[in-house]
């Protein structure tokens, strides 16, 4: 949440800076703003909307700067309005911001009783005037370490001085901050798209490191002032990974890139004919795993519906209890956890603040912590006993998809890694399951090919006020999932529920104007949900059927049916994913949403 981009070089960073933005916006766009050095004197531009109502703003500046900071913000205090946009000024200094301070109320009142006047109500113009206060007794510098020590909460932030106009200073706390090396220019950001197509070399800064860029070069220190060593990254995406490449929204073009995305999971980390995960993908030794006794998986959201299927997976496959929670629950209870507990930390940016506040709070406990992320180098990666990339490349649409749909993937692999290591799969058993794997990039391609068919479907139903989604079992959470994404993108009231559970309070609402979406694939407990069916068809509701394409007895059942290529049980889940992506896809735009950018949503959430 909230889009920090800063520019420090040989070139005219106005326009550099304002194109970040616009790649940082799915991060935050109820507002957006920059400061740039003009003459010597800082100039701010802010205003309320999307990044788009800011180039209004700043279409007719004639003036070029070589640094220059900008922002786009998700509001936590404060309604969005010209006044609690970014960049906040205080005298010579100019801050943007990332996070929460936790204590802003007193220090407002305090910095008020000094004679500090605030436009804002914004908890950070609070940071802003505190360094404003401290550079009447310190450096540039040390000004900034001397408001951090004031302040409590999770921040990135990064400012500038007009008395020093050669420097851009930022500091991390919780929330993330990326360097990016170039020749002769140096870039800062929340995310590593802001400048991808400038650099490719970063530096991932770490909790309580601060980082001043100068004209010639980076320095990056604690915040004491001792320099740091800090290793580079070399970023593999291309900065066409990031954008649209034709597609009408991002979400769509990463819906269409789940078989690559699938695949590049998969690739490398199987042995099909020994029936064989790579268990040192995982970053595990064999005896590190084999004395586990119980599994806790945790995440936020989306990622908290692929860690109700892990549970389903890892419990049959490697007959070892596996506990689910989400994160920002977890933190605040007291679990039962020790040293043979495998923490398992789902995050698709891996900066998630309850995610990672969960996960070293279960360190604390003893347990080991095995992050699932997609971004190298962040927090989770980092601070994690061991990690799993998903590979699943960047994904810039708010509401996710491929980074669900890989989660599942890993989640797959981590059970039969740890099936073999634990001896509870067969090489029979772990081959089948790895053939099944192999096949499924395939599958979903030709799922995608059922595109125009649930646009049709979209078409009847995207006035509706109300969908019920339905699943049994492993495919509960999907039904989940469905909803979620129906009423992030679309504002539809959409619920998930256990189809077994409809008789108990939801089958009231079921009558003609209700949409029910039913999972149906084929197996053990299909003859339930037919049965279910049939009590929604009873009382005149409007079914909406995903099934086995072999299945054609379920069209009787059901006003509408989306008949699908399966596989087995637990890869089923991907493959009913995809047409309730599509399908919330195609009610969102029917509705004239804004798909990638949903209200009140932004793509990372960094602040508790």
């Amino acid at each position: 949440m909230c889009g920090i981009i800063g520019y420090i070089g040989n070139q005219n960073a106005i326009p550099i800076v304002m194109d970040a933005l616009k790649r940082l916006e799915y991060r935050g766009y109820d507002s957006a703003g920059i400061a740039f050095l003009s003459e010597k004197a800082v100039e701010v531009k802010r205003c309320k909307g999307k990044i788009s109502a800011l180039e209004n703003l700043v279409a007719g500046l004639k003036a070029g700067s070589n640094l220059a900071i900008g922002h786009t913000r998700w509001a936590t205090h404060g309604k969005p309005s010209d006044e609690n946009a970014h960049p906040h000024r205080s005298g010579r200094v100019v801050v943007v911001h990332n996070g929460i301070i936790e204590n802003y109320v007193d220090l407002r009142h305090k910095l008020q009783e000094e004679g500090f006047q605030f436009t804002s109500e914004t908890d950070t113009e609070v940071l802003c005037h505190l360094i404003n206060k401290h550079t009447a007794a310190h450096t540039f510098e040390g000004a900034v370490r001397a408001a951090i020590m004031d302040i409590r909460g999770a921040y990135a932030f990064a400012v500038i001085n007009e008395d020093e106009p050669d420097k851009i200073i930022a500091v991390r706390k919780e929330s993330p901050l990326v360097i990016g090396l170039g020749e002769g220019e140096y870039f800062l950001a929340s995310d590593v798209p802001a400048f991808l197509n400038h650099s490719k070399e970063v530096i991932f800064l770490d909790n309580n490191e601060m980082a001043v860029l100068h004209r010639d070069g980076v320095t990056i220190t604690d915040l004491e002032g001792k320099p740091l060593n800090k290793s580079v990254t070399t970023i593999s995406w291309s900065p066409s990974m990031a954008e649209k490449g034709g597609y009408r929204h991002f979400m769509l073009k990463e819906i269409y890139e789940q078989p690559r995305s699938l695949a590049d999971t998969i690739r490398g980390r199987v042995l099909p004919e020994k029936g064989e995960v790579s268990i040192e993908e995982f970053g595990f030794t064999p005896e590190a795993v084999r004395g586990v006794d119980k599994i806790f998986i945790i995440a936020c959201g989306t990622s908290y519906h692929a860690g109700i299927i892990g549970k389903y997976i890892i419990e049959e496959l490697i007959r070892v209890p596996v506990e689910v929670d989400i994160a920002s629950e977890f933190r605040y209870r007291n679990p039962i956890i020790d040293r043979n507990t495998l923490f398992v930390a789902i995050t698709q940016s891996g900066e998630t603040a309850d995610t990672l506040a969960a996960s070293r709070e279960a360190k604390r406990l003893g347990a080991k912590v095995l992050s699932i992320c997609n971004v190298i180098g962040s927090t989770a990666s980092r601070e994690s006993d061991f990690v799993f990339y998903t590979h699943s490349g960047p994904e810039i649409g708010v509401a996710s998809t491929k980074a669900f749909t890989t989660q599942i993937v890993s989640l797959y692999l981590l059970a039969i890694a740890l099936g073999k290591t634990k001896g509870t799969l067969s090489d029979e058993t772990a081959s089948g399951l790895i053939e099944e794997l192999l096949r499924l990039p395939a599958k979903v391609e030709s799922i995608l090919e059922l595109d125009g068919q649930i646009q049709a479907i979209a078409k009847e139903f995207f006035k509706a006020r109300n969908f019920l989604y339905l699943g049994r079992g492993i495919n509960y959470p999907i039904a989940l999932e469905g909803a979620l994404k129906l009423k992030e993108i679309s504002y539809i009231h959409a619920e998930g529920y256990p189809a077994g559970e409809m008789k108990h309070g939801p089958i009231a609402l079921i009558d003609e104007d209700l949409p029910v979406v039913v999972l149906a694939p084929s197996g053990k407990l299909y003859e339930k949900v037919a049965s279910n069916m049939e009590e929604v068809k009873s009382r005149g509701g409007t079914i909406i059927v995903i099934a086995s394409r072999n299945n054609k007895a379920v069209e009787n059942l059901s006003g509408h049916s989306i008949l699908i290529d399966e596989s087995n049980a637990y890869l089923n889940t991907v493959l009913l994913t995809i047409p309730l992506q599509l399908l919330a896809y195609h009610v969102a735009v029917l509705r004239g949403c804004d798909v990638d950018q949903p209200r009140n949503l932004a793509k990372s959430v960094t602040v508790e």
